[in-house]
């Protein structure tokens, strides 16, 4: 049988302080998965092969008087406050950073910058509410960059324009390479102005003579439109939303004069 008991050194160092390196807090959680004891969740997958699923957790001990008991906001011992924020769905117990529990998503705050959207299953800042793109349940997949849960994850997620989440971070390291989703070529961010500038660069760059009656059909990433453009080495542009994130759709076509 797995032990009940926090290892000696940890105890002593939880006493020492309160809570870890990830939470502020004043009592240990017992893992229902192990019975072991451990200050948040991260700290016991970190040291353990399986995950803690804090929903389960229905007993804490507290970190001065020892007593384990139902998890709770304040030791019925001692009275020492395991949090100034405590959430009885999901067991969080931390300083009070004006956060809540969205019951149909995770924990977020403060609730009056968000709302819940149903059909992506995720809370969205209310400055997004009716100006997002919807894709159902995409709160519970993967970032398509580390391939990590989103969902469970304490990294911030990015709202990308086609509706795409990755973690802030993976975005931000993204953009170090490229400006489009990895998952449907969208672009991640408003292009507009990089546009107009290789409008002013393809203007500048004539194409020699035996291509200048060159076109080609592409297919756009941004609208998903199909057009017909002249070819250009610097890129092809969308006739229908005016984006050179496009690709080649068809093959090469010279007018029947320059043949």
């Amino acid at each position: 049988m797995a032990s009940s008991t926090l290892e000696d050194g940890a105890r002593g160092q939880a006493q020492r302080r309160r809570g870890c390196e990830h939470y502020d807090r004043g009592c240990l959680l017992k893992a229902p998965c192990c019975d072991k004891l451990y200050t948040c969740r991260l700290c016991h997958d970190n040291n353990e092969d399986h995950q803690l699923d804090r929903f389960k957790v229905k007993e804490v001990q507290c970190i001065n008087s020892e007593k384990i008991q139902r998890a709770q906001q304040t030791c019925e011992e001692c009275s020492t406050l395991f949090g100034e924020y405590y959430c009885s769905i999901c067991h969080l117990f931390d300083k009070d950073k004006k956060q809540y529990h969205c019951e149909n998503w995770n924990l977020i705050g403060p609730k009056e910058d968000y709302f819940h959207c149903l059909k992506c299953n995720l809370c969205l800042a209310v400055n997004l509410q009716g100006k997002h793109k919807c894709i159902e349940n995409v709160s519970r997949q993967d970032c398509p960059i580390c391939l990590e849960d989103i969902h469970t994850s304490r990294i911030v997620a990015r709202v990308l324009p086609c509706g795409h989440l990755l973690h802030k971070t993976c975005y931000e390291d993204m953009l170090k390479e490229g400006y489009r989703c990895p998952l449907c070529m969208h672009s991640a961010l408003d292009m507009s102005r990089h546009w107009r500038q290789l409008d002013d660069e393809v203007a500048q760059t004539p194409m020699p003579s035996e291509y200048q009656n060159m076109t080609v059909d592409i297919l756009c990433n941004d609208c998903n439109g199909r057009s017909t453009v002249q070819f250009h080495i610097l890129g092809m542009k969308c006739n229908i939303c005016e984006s050179y994130n496009t690709t080649q759709a068809g093959r090469y076509k010279i007018s029947l004069d320059q043949q």
